[in-house]
């Protein structure tokens, strides 16, 4: 007998570039979701891309066992590593309402048709050495953003689920990117607009 699929899930969307890290922020949000007693499923969409090119991964959390396996079309989150993509992407097409939460990368607030959250991960990554042959490394500092603008997962879970997937001294570095992230990041008003 197959499973009925649940409504109690919450997709979420990660967009990046090559080599932003957003295939292992989605297994770290997933792992952080599971040591809260929740479900998750992270699933990575590979292609012919290459550094820098926009990618995807995805997330899934529930209350109850994940069944649905798929590319998610319309999520509930959106996250973007870079803000730079916001013009190459249709953010509305993407969320499943007009309360679909956009966080985002940003230097400054940027005005959407979504609830938006921004945190200069940029900034943070220069500031604590996470800057890998010119890439930001944001990724990690992004996961603080969501838990922050969502209250899905802790940031608490979060911290704990970085050992799973980074080794060695850049661990303390990514701790406190993940940190301040949660610290500084906020919501952007209608009058705050970047082009």
């Amino acid at each position: 007998m197959r499973a009925a699929i649940t409504m109690n899930i919450t997709d979420i969307l990660i967009l990046g570039r090559g080599g932003q890290g957003g295939v292992t922020a989605a297994r770290i949000l997933v792992s952080a979701a599971m040591k809260e007693g929740k479900w998750g499923q992270a699933m990575p969409e590979f292609g012919a891309e290459r550094r820098g090119a926009v990618v995807r991964s995805y997330a899934r959390i529930g209350m109850e066992p994940v069944m649905l396996h798929s590319a998610i079309k319309r999520a509930d989150i959106i996250m973007m590593l870079t803000h730079t993509i916001l013009n190459q992407v249709d953010v509305m097409g993407m969320a499943k309402s007009r309360s679909t939460k956009l966080i985002i990368n940003s230097p400054a607030p940027i005005k959407t048709e979504l609830p938006t959250y921004w945190v200069n991960a940029n900034q943070i990554a220069e500031d604590l050495g996470l800057v890998i042959a010119g890439w930001h490394v944001v990724n990690t500092s992004m996961l603080g953003a969501l838990s922050k603008a969502t209250g899905l997962v802790k940031l608490d879970s979060i911290l704990d689920s970085l050992g799973e997937f980074i080794r060695g001294s850049v661990l303390k570095q990514n701790i406190e990117a993940v940190r301040r992230a949660f610290n500084e990041t906020e919501i952007a008003t209608e009058t705050e607009v970047i082009a």
